[in-house]
């Protein structure tokens, strides 16, 4: 059972060029696309969803509920345009978010650049405290010294304090009375504890987390309280729901504490959308892909179940290399993300390469094509040249694209360097963003242990369509899905996300020392945190509670997630990490101890796969009445396209490639050596000619 309402649903999602509306009456979409309001992101919103209850027919009170995902939070830190924030910790330890991993990420880079941390060094300040690795006192707190440093923000007007100190996620009291004093001395501050926000052993990757979250979390809260705001003064009085990282989605007053939960939530709905039409397809093993206006995001998908992780990266200085961003250590669904969209800007680099993206033109100016005074050849721009947009049609015909500006803009920016047609080069500029996403995709298939082929690629976002097939080409790939309303896949994902609630704690247990009653009460108080939230979302519902434990072997740096049972004791423990070590790395280490570093603690809405939809008859599509010049990147020739609109194409319709199928939100480019074939879900099945 996914989240319940009454009457119409409407998704939302919020991003960097685009703001993507769909309203869901009792099955039946509405789709929106409409440009982001950078400096207002609640503005563009209100619009999208005016302009869909319109063309719906609906009126505001018939809403039932609105689920809302945005990058918010992501493109603050990633612009670093967060709250002036400062950070109080033990004293002497005021570096550690700058000493990091004390390791080189890049050791034969003799320029590599580190992170800067979000908070600069003369906003670091330690008191005097500390607790021992066991949770032990061994200084209390000096509160004078808090009150000295709350002074000191106070002159340089921070806006957020973020407090972590050692082993505080084992006794949280220094953390709580300093905050209690910080809150006395620093009316209206944001304050920030580690203990709330990651209560977890490692102290960069907790102190990171915690910084990170009193970054955003000023923003993020006044956005929200905006949203809210606009919504029930345009008679929109319904709960408003926020998507997570993990997928599932959680209440505003969650968000507001904890907007660092938010940071991926953008791309998790894409990866709820993916895994339903996994299921629908019966599809175990998927990839999903989708490429918007600024970045595209790849996330493997098992099981019917997308890859988790509890700690991912943002703000990436090297694209492909961990430890070059500011780790977060939240759940999370797994995913790489590129700064490879539609808005990426292309460039002939001081090598006389052409190099692409990550830098964005975003939603103001946007593509040199939007006409809005931009000269900067983008992704966008390489597509309509290809012939791969229809410039009459795009965004329903709601915005006309000016051919000519794209053609100038590439020619400039990119063909002159080379004595080349725009054509050629647009071609060119269209490789290189394919083959930046698909090492993107070789490389987290790599890092994850787990193969490529046999895999079909799942496609959405508006950009999305234009290239998935050129990219499953290069990446072994034979099956491309493009679901339906697939410009707008994450906001169709939003409304079918579970509400549920993660809560990890850190607990350091040799196993041949497990206390079963110790292990029973932390994880009665982490259900008891999770029903709070959960709760409130969905009061009433039947809930699943799922149990996690994270264990190595002792000696090793890092451990591996083992599925618990409610009462779990050292034995069962012993087993079932034994059974997991072997799944991941093919046998296990004799007589060696095992050792729980953390528990987790998911609850959530029961929920069922969605049921595998029928195979239906195949039907000979409608006869094509217009055809376009389509640049063939893989033959380098230009083809004659057939054009189709996805509106006239029936479940069971199959078609050959070349063609183009046309949409508002999107076009789906099926090159020469693919088929199609529309499913009984509306989605595009495309299939390499020729392939097993």
């Amino acid at each position: 059972m996914t989240t319940q309402v009454t009457e119409c649903r409407i998704g939302v999602d919020v991003g960097g060029t685009f703001t993507d509306v769909v309203v869901d009456c009792r099955g039946a979409h509405t789709i929106t696309k409409v440009p982001t309001t950078p400096s207002a992101p609640e503005t563009g919103v209100i619009q999208g969803i005016v302009a869909a209850l319109g063309r719906a027919g609906l009126e505001p009170a018939q809403v039932g509920l609105v689920i809302h995902g945005t990058t918010l939070a992501t493109n603050a830190l990633i612009e670093r345009k967060g709250a002036r924030t400062a950070l109080l910790t033990t004293e002497g330890f005021r570096d550690s978010i700058e000493m990091a991993y004390e390791h080189r990420f890049e050791q034969y880079d003799l320029a590599m650049e580190r992170p800067e941390p979000l908070v600069p060094r003369e906003l670091r300040l330690g008191v005097p405290e500390r607790l021992a690795a066991d949770g032990t006192v061994l200084l209390e707190l000096d509160e004078e010294a808090v009150r000295e440093r709350a002074a000191t923000f106070r002159a340089e007007r921070v806006e957020a304090v973020a407090v972590g100190f050692l082993h505080s996620y084992l006794d949280a009291g220094h953390e709580r009375r300093a905050a209690a004093i910080l809150e006395q001395e620093l009316p209206g501050v944001s304050i920030c504890l580690s203990s709330e926000v990651s209560p977890e052993i490692r102290e960069y990757d907790r102190l990171s987390t915690t910084v990170a979250n009193a970054y955003v979390r000023p923003l993020i809260a006044g956005y929200v309280g905006r949203l809210e705001t606009s919504l029930r003064e345009h008679g929109l009085a319904c709960p408003l729901l926020l998507t997570m990282s993990t997928g599932a989605v959680t209440t505003v007053g969650t968000a507001r504490r904890f907007p660092i939960r938010l940071v991926e939530s953008g791309p998790a709905g894409g990866a709820v959308l993916a895994r339903t039409i996994a299921a629908q397809h019966g599809l175990a093993s998927a990839l999903s892909f989708d490429m918007g206006g600024t970045t595209a995001k790849i996330c493997l998908i098992d099981d019917y179940r997308p890859q988790l992780s509890r700690q991912f990266e943002v703000a990436r200085h090297y694209r492909f290399l961990r430890g070059s961003g500011l780790p977060l250590r939240i759940p999370a669904i797994e995913m790489v993300e590129i700064g490879a969209g539609g808005g990426s800007i292309a460039r002939v680099d001081a090598l006389g390469r052409i190099v692409v993206g990550p830098e964005s033109a975003g939603a103001e100016p946007g593509p040199a094509c939007y006409g809005r005074g931009s000269g900067r050849a983008t992704v966008t721009d390489a597509d309509l040249l290809l012939g791969r947009i229809d410039a009459d049609r795009f965004a329903g015909g709601t915005m006309a694209l000016d051919t000519g500006a794209a053609r100038r803009s590439v020619e400039r920016e990119v063909a002159a360097g080379f004595g080349m047609t725009g054509e050629v080069a647009a071609a060119g500029i269209s490789e290189i963003v394919d083959e930046t996403m698909a090492n993107a995709a070789r490389v987290h298939a790599i890092e994850s242990g787990k193969p490529l082929a046999g895999r079909a690629l799942i496609a959405f976002g508006g950009a999305a369509p234009l290239h998935a097939a050129r990219l499953a080409v290069k990446i072994g790939i034979e099956t491309v899905i493009v679901p339906s309303g697939a410009g707008v896949g994450s906001a169709i994902g939003f409304l079918s996300a579970p509400i549920a609630y993660e809560v990890v704690r850190s607990l350091f247990v040799p196993l041949d020392r497990l206390s079963p009653a110790r292990v029973d009460a932390l994880f009665d108080d982490m259900r008891r945190e999770a029903q709070a939230v959960v709760g409130l979302g969905a009061p009433g519902a039947e809930l699943i509670e799922t149990r996690t434990g994270y264990m190595r072997y002792r000696g090793q740096g890092h451990e591996i997630a083992v599925d618990l049972p409610e009462r779990p004791d050292a034995g069962d423990c012993r087993r079932r990490f034994d059974a997991a070590y072997r799944r991941l790395y093919g046998r296990t280490i004799p007589a060696l101890e095992v050792e729980v570093m953390s528990w987790s603690l998911s609850l959530g809405v029961a929920e069922e796969d969605p049921a595998r939809l029928p195979d239906v008859p195949l039907v000979e599509a409608a006869r094509v009445t217009s055809f376009c010049p389509l640049y063939d990147t893989g033959s380098g020739e230009t083809v004659s396209a057939a054009v189709h609109l996805r509106t006239g194409l029936v479940p069971g319709a199959r078609l050959a490639g070349p063609a183009v199928v046309v949409e508002d939100e999107t076009s789906t480019v099926v090159p020469a050596q693919f088929d199609l074939v529309v499913a009984a879900s509306g989605a595009l099945v495309m299939s390499r000619r020729g392939a097993a």
